[in-house]
């Protein structure tokens, strides 16, 4: 499965703009990630644009849910078993499918995560993820309140699952996050 055809699955399956654009923050998370660990950006990044296509039709986490539906429409659909598993593994809690491959590891970290580098850009007074800096995450990280459904445990347990230290890893996130600025709709607007 291609780039092209994960796309038109999310296009068919979701239409929240704002879903839309987390799917696109976890790919190009996913594609920033795959070469540190040997991966193929392509399938990595397939697999973080299709993490959540059928969350909006499937809002329940649960066995008859969100990512287990998912699963099935993507295997009907001739996705490759490493996307689906990696999909599966992000709701651990619920799939039974623990995060064991570094792409899987990968998509459990970066999911939050990108949550959170959207909120602390669209806090500035630019809205730009392009004026976002690590020490700016990291002051909003110890803010409790900021962005508090964010479960940042989960996030700090994952960074160091993939044998990644938290600030190397938000960095990693941001900078992907970055360059696909305009994409993400983060590129913000003049003052």
């Amino acid at each position: 499965m291609n780039r092209a055809d994960a796309w038109q699955i999310v296009q068919e399956f979701t239409q929240s703009e704002s879903l839309k654009r987390h799917m696109l923050a976890v790919e190009s998370a996913m594609r920033a990630y795959a070469p540190r660990f040997g991966g193929d950006p392509e399938e990595w990044a397939v697999a973080g644009l299709l993490h959540d296509f059928d969350y909006e039709q499937n809002p329940d986490v649960s066995v008859e849910g969100h990512p287990i539906v998912g699963s099935r429409i993507l295997r009907e659909r001739g996705a490759p078993e490493p996307v689906i598993r990696a999909m599966l593994a992000h709701a651990a809690e619920i799939t039974g499918v623990e995060p064991e491959t570094p792409m899987e590891k990968t998509l459990a970290a970066v999911d939050e995560l990108t949550g959170f580098l959207v909120a602390v850009a669209l806090v500035r007074p630019s809205k730009s993820i392009l004026d976002v800096e690590l020490k700016s995450v990291r002051k909003k990280w110890k803010d409790k309140l900021f962005a508090a459904p964010v479960n940042r445990e989960e996030i700090e347990h994952a960074a160091a699952a993939l044998g990644v230290d938290l600030d190397t890893h938000i960095q990693i996130v941001l900078d992907a996050m970055k360059a696909d600025a305009q994409t993400l709709g983060l590129q913000g607007s003049p003052a």
